[in-house]
C-alpha cells in the first residue's frame, strides 16, 4: 500500500487548520508542506511562522519540501517550527551531504529532491545518507500541473542505484489514482497529492483511493 501524503499548497489557505483536522481525522501517513521563496520558484508560500502555527493541529508527521535558494540558512528555523522531515533541492546548495547530515543530527529525517530536468545519478553519491528522495513530477513551484511522465523511468533507475530497503522514494505533481499506480509500479513507496485531494468532490475518496495502491 502507498503512503500518502496530502500536499496543503493546494488546500484553503484561510481554513488551513480545519484542512490539518481534516487530515488528521483521515490518518494521513504525512502532511506535505511545500515552502517556496520566489527564488528558486516563482512563487511565495508558507514559512516557519505557519508551520508553527498549524503544528498543535495534529501528531502527523510534517513532510516539509524546502523549495528554496540557500536552504542552509533557515533550515533550523524550519527544524524549530515543527518540521518531522526536511527535503530540499541538491541544486539549491553547493554542500548537499553537509547539509543532510545537519538535518539528521537534529534528530529528524532528511531527504533530497529532483527536479524534472535533473539526472538521477546526480544524487548517485547521497543515497547512503538520506532518508528519502523526493522525484518532482511536474517543475516545482504551482500546484495542479500535469505529470511528466517521464518521472516513472527516473524513479526506476533511483530504485535499481540502490539495495536499500529503508530508502524511501516519493514523487509529488500531478499525482492520481492512475499516475500514482504508475508511480508506485515504478518503485515509489509514498504519493504526495494535492489538487487531487483537496478539489475532488470527494477528498476522503481520494485518499482512500491512494491508499489502496
Amino acid at each position: 500500500m502507498a503512503l500518502v501524503a496530502p500536499s496543503i499548497l493546494s488546500a484553503d489557505f484561510a481554513k488551513l487548520g480545519e484542512a490539518i483536522t481534516f487530515l488528521d481525522e483521515r490518518a494521513v501517513d504525512y502532511i506535505h508542506i511545500d515552502v517556496m521563496d520566489g527564488k528558486y520558484v516563482p512563487n511565495l508560500t508558507f514559512g516557519p511562522p505557519v508551520i508553527k502555527a498549524i503544528r498543535p493541529f495534529t501528531s502527523i508527521p510534517f513532510d516539509v519540501h524546502l523549495m528554496i535558494e540557500k536552504p542552509e540558512d533557515s533550515v533550523e528555523d524550519y527544524i524549530a517550527a515543527g518540521a518531522d522531515r526536511i527535503t530540499f533541492h541538491t541544486d539549491a546548495t553547493i554542500h548537499a551531504h553537509r547539509l543532510i547530515h545537519r538535518i539528521k543530527e537534529a534528530g529528524i529525517k532528511a531527504g533530497i529532491s529532483l527536479n524534472p530536468s535533473q539526472n538521477p545519478e546526480s544524487v548517485r553519491y547521497l543515497l547512503d545518507d538520506v532518508d528519502l528522495v523526493l522525484l518532482m513530477s511536474v517543475n516545482p513551484g504551482f500546484g495542479g500541473q500535469s505529470f511528466i511522465p517521464s518521472t516513472i523511468e527516473k524513479a526506476k533507475q533511483v530504485r535499481a542505484m540502490t539495495d536499500r530497503e529503508d530508502l524511501e522514494i516519493m514523487v509529488d505533481g500531478g499525482i492520481n489514482e492512475t499516475t500514482g499506480a504508475a508511480m508506485v509500479e515504478a518503485g515509489c513507496d509514498s504519493l504526495v497529492a494535492g489538487s487531487y485531494i483537496f478539489k475532488h468532490e470527494d477528498p476522503m475518496a481520494a485518499i482512500d483511493a491512494l491508499k489502496r495502491l
